[in-house]
């Protein structure tokens, strides 16, 4: 099941989150968020974000969110998108689908453009990301230092709908919770 998150969900996704800061690269936090902080996180988001978890048998195994891409209005129509798996439940497609959710989620709002941020070579990332329509746009060379060594990081976008000239303010995702487009998606009764 694909749902919205909640702050209940803290430290199930701390716990799927903690490997990306401890030993991987798909995140650059090198400091170990605290749950309470994951909470934050969340409940920061959700006003005018999606965050949504992918629930099995009660247990999250994965999560994906939109976050603000840059501080300034303009840049209002594009957000970053950031998805992660739990290790028990990858390759079985949960995260296109649940990346999918997120698209069409961040449409509804009325955002133009999503931005995946890659560490490279981050050949699955690279490949999920193309295969649900995403672009290379760029890479930012030795952007990050983490377990010792500098990463590349590859800049992939996708265009969710043509933009409005002039464009209309973007819906805050909190305004959407009881929207039926968003139930319809979300495969909430």
């Amino acid at each position: 099941m694909i749902r919205i998150a909640h702050a209940d969900d803290a430290a199930a996704i701390h716990e799927i989150y903690t490997p990306s800061v401890l030993a991987g690269v798909a995140t650059f936090e090198t400091e170990l968020p605290g749950v309470e902080a994951m909470r934050e996180r969340i409940l920061g988001r959700l006003t005018q974000y999606p965050w949504l978890a992918w629930e099995e048998h009660g247990r999250v195994l994965a999560y994906a969110y939109a976050s603000r891409f840059r501080e300034r209005a303009a840049y209002d129509w594009i957000a970053e998108t950031s998805i992660y798996v739990h290790a028990d439940a990858r390759r079985r497609g949960i995260a296109r689908r649940l990346y999918g959710v997120l698209l069409d989620s961040m449409r509804l709002q009325g955002l133009n453009q999503a931005v995946g941020v890659i560490t490279l070579p981050g050949e699955v990332s690279v490949a999920m990301h193309e295969a649900m329509g995403f672009i290379p746009a760029g890479v930012w060379r030795s952007s990050g230092y983490k377990l010792g060594q500098w990463w590349d990081v590859g800049v992939w976008q996708k265009e969710l709908q043509p933009p409005e000239n002039p464009p209309r303010p973007i819906q805050p995702f909190a305004s959407l919770y009881d929207d039926p487009a968003l139930r319809a998606l979300l495969r909430v009764g």
